[in-house]
């Protein structure tokens, strides 16, 4: 099973658009991250190299863009139709990065939602729309979420879309300023041959 990789995609379904980022979407990305500040701090990525800082919204863009030329990433921003608006608005950010091709075919997926739009679904149809993409477009066999133990709202994102809990690991990653431990979720194309979007569409949530 195989695909070709296209760059960049736009994927739709219900009034959610997942679309690349873009070095115009500064101002709205700064203005919802900081609205969010808060609620996202403690799952921030952080730099553990002393006195190490994050990239600015160009910077960050800029890597995005050139590991999607490099085939190793989907920068995706997540958007949303609103009543009074003529374009969907910003809601939050999906990244696949890591995309291993050859035997392994797989790649990992991280997110984040304004937490004024979280609960309604945005984070699940999105997540689903990429993997989809992801599986059936690009040919790959495995996708995976590491997720902070603590983190309620992104576990529930997994267990609604029925990935699966492949365990523990041990300070995996730089969080909030300190190694964090994760749970590692994971799901195989073979898991969800209709397509996990329809399945989540298909079966009653709340």
């Amino acid at each position: 099973m195989g695909g070709s990789f296209n760059w960049p995609v736009t994927l739709e379904s219900g009034g959610i658009v997942l679309r690349p980022i873009r070095y115009r979407d500064r101002r709205e990305w700064t203005e919802l991250r900081s609205r969010n500040s808060d609620w996202l701090a403690p799952w921030e990525a952080s730099n553990p190299a002393p006195g190490g800082g994050l990239p600015d919204y160009r910077q960050m863009v800029r890597s995005l863009k050139s590991q999607a030329a490099q085939a190793s990433a989907l920068p995706f921003v997540i958007t949303a139709w609103t009543p009074g608006r003529q374009s969907p608005a910003m809601v939050g950010q999906l990244t696949v990065s890591s995309i291993v091709w050859g035997s392994a075919m797989m790649a990992s997926l991280g997110y984040w939602v304004d937490q004024g739009r979280a609960g309604q679904g945005i984070a699940p149809t999105a997540v689903a729309m990429a993997t989809d993409y992801c599986f059936n477009n690009l040919g790959l066999h495995r996708m995976e979420i590491n997720i902070r133990p603590e983190n309620g709202p992104s576990l529930r994102v997994v267990e609604k879309l029925g990935f699966r809990d492949e365990g523990y690991r041990p300070r995996f990653l730089h969080i909030n300023g300190e190694w964090a431990d994760h749970r590692t979720f994971a799901l195989t194309t073979e898991e969800v041959p209709g397509g996990l979007l329809a399945k989540w569409l298909r079966e009653p949530h709340g």
